[in-house]
C-alpha cells in the first residue's frame, strides 16, 4: 500500500457496498442473475433468500426463486463459513470445491468422535447412500453407524457433510411449501459433475464486484478461508487500492461503482442473516458501532432494516402486523419512508394478506 492511496470514509464504503448489493436502487435483474451476482444468499432458514431478493429486485415475486429451486437451477448447500447458502447450480458446482479446504479443517473439530473411521470410505459409502435415495441426516447417520458402531453419530453425519457437496432436495426451500431437510449430492441432483474449483483470483474479482471495496481480511471472513493475500497480490496490477479511516488497505475493481457518499439510500427491510451484514471483517460500513450486537440474540439473528443505508432496527411479523422496532429515534420523514417500504415489501411477499404497520418502542 502506498501512502498516497485515497481514503474512503464510512459513508463512501456504505454507498459503494449498497450499490454492489443492489440495495441503493432496485435492480432490473431476474432472480437467477441476482443470485449469481451476489455469489449466493445466506439461507440458514428457508425464507431469508426470498426477502433478500424482494429488497433488491424490481418486479420480484417469490415464485421466481421458488421456480429456480424446483427446476434445479438453484440449490441450498453448505458453502461459505460452513453455513447454508442458496446458489445457482453453476456456483454450487464451483464454489463448493473452492471452500472444500475449510470443510476439511472443520473435520478436525470432531475428529475424536471419528476414531477408527476411514474418511475416504465414509465419503464413498455416504455418496452411495444418498444417491441411491435422498436421505435425512438422521437416516444417513443411522446407516453410517451400522458400519462404525463405536463412532459418534453426530460426527459421522458432519463428516459426510464436510466431505460431500450435499444439497437439500425440494420441496425444502420452496416458497410456502413445507419439507424436511433431505439430502443428496449436488452432482446427482443437478445431473452433471462438479467443476474444478475456480482459482481464488476469479472469486476475488467476483467478491469485489458484490461486496467491495474490501480488504483481504474482509474476503477471508466472507469465504471462511485463509491465505488469500497471495491472490490479491497477484491481482494488484488489475485493481485499484484505497484505505479506510483506520488505515486498512482496501482493494477494488477499477470500474466498479463508488457513489458519492451523500447519495440518498432508501430504507430497506432485510431478512435475518442477510449477506450485507455478514460479509466483511469490519462491518462498520453498515453497522454503527453503538448498535453492534443488537441484531442478534444468542445465535439467532433478527430481521433488520436500514435507514440512510445503515442498520437502524429490527422487524417482525406478528399475527397480521409488521412491527418495526428502531434502535434510535426516527424522524417523521424516516417513519413515513419506512412505512411506504414496508407496504411495498408486504405487497410483494404476502399479497393475499392485509397487514397493519406498527412502530414499537426503541430497542437498546
Amino acid at each position: 500500500m502506498t501512502k498516497t492511496a485515497p481514503v474512503l470514509g464510512t459513508r463512501a464504503l456504505n454507498r459503494a457496498t449498497l450499490d454492489r448489493q443492489l440495495l441503493l436502487r432496485r435492480a432490473d435483474l431476474d432472480a437467477k442473475s441476482a443470485v449469481g451476482h451476489l455469489l449466493g444468499l445466506q439461507a440458514q432458514n428457508v425464507k431469508p433468500p426470498y426477502y433478500a431478493l424482494a429488497a433488491r429486485l424490481d418486479g420480484f415475486a417469490p415464485e421466481h426463486l421458488s421456480r429456480l429451486m424446483a427446476d434445479r437451477e438453484a440449490v441450498r448447500i453448505v458453502t461459505m463459513r460452513s453455513t447454508i447458502h442458496t446458489h445457482t447450480a453453476d456456483d454450487c458446482l464451483t464454489l463448493r470445491p473452492l471452500v472444500q479446504p475449510a470443510r476439511e479443517r472443520e473435520l478436525g473439530l470432531f475428529r475424536k468422535g471419528l476414531d477408527g473411521v476411514d474418511l475416504d470410505r465414509l465419503a464413498a459409502l455416504a455418496r452411495k447412500l444418498v444417491e441411491d435415495e435422498p436421505r435425512t441426516m438422521k437416516q444417513l447417520r443411522e446407516a453410517l453407524l451400522v458400519e462404525w458402531p463405536d463412532a459418534d453419530p453426530q460426527a459421522l453425519g458432519l463428516a459426510a457433510r464436510c466431505r460431500l457437496p450435499l444439497v437439500q432436495v425440494t420441496p425444502r426451500g420452496l416458497w410456502e411449501r413445507s419439507g424436511q431437510v433431505v439430502l443428496t449430492t449436488a452432482e446427482h441432483w443437478l445431473g452433471r459433475p462438479a467443476e474444478p474449483a475456480p482459482t481464488p483470483d476469479d472469486t476475488v474479482l467476483r467478491y469485489l464486484a458484490a461486496f467491495g471495496p474490501a480488504s483481504v481480511k474482509d474476503m477471508q471472513t466472507w469465504a471462511g478461508l485463509t491465505r488469500l493475500r497471495e491472490a490479491f497480490e497477484r491481482l494488484r496490477p488489475r485493481l485499484v487500492t484505497f484505505r479506510d479511516e483506520k488505515g486498512v488497505e482496501l482493494f477494488d475493481l477499477p470500474d466498479a461503482p463508488r457513489p458519492d457518499p451523500d447519495t440518498p439510500a432508501p430504507p430497506r427491510f432485510l431478512p435475518e442473516f442477510d449477506n450485507l451484514l455478514l460479509s466483511h471483517a469490519d462491518r462498520t460500513r453498515v453497522v454503527p458501532p453503538e448498535y453492534w450486537g443488537l441484531a442478534w440474540q444468542g445465535n439467532q439473528a433478527h430481521r433488520t432494516f436500514l435507514v440512510d443505508g445503515f442498520l437502524a432496527g429490527v422487524w417482525k411479523l406478528r399475527e397480521q402486523t409488521l412491527v418495526v422496532e428502531p434502535f434510535g429515534t426516527l424522524t417523521k420523514a424516516q417513519r413515513t419512508q419506512l412505512t411506504a417500504e414496508g407496504e411495498r415489501m408486504l405487497a410483494v411477499m404476502h399479497p393475499d394478506t392485509s397487514y397493519d404497520i406498527e412502530f414499537g418502542t426503541v430497542r437498546s
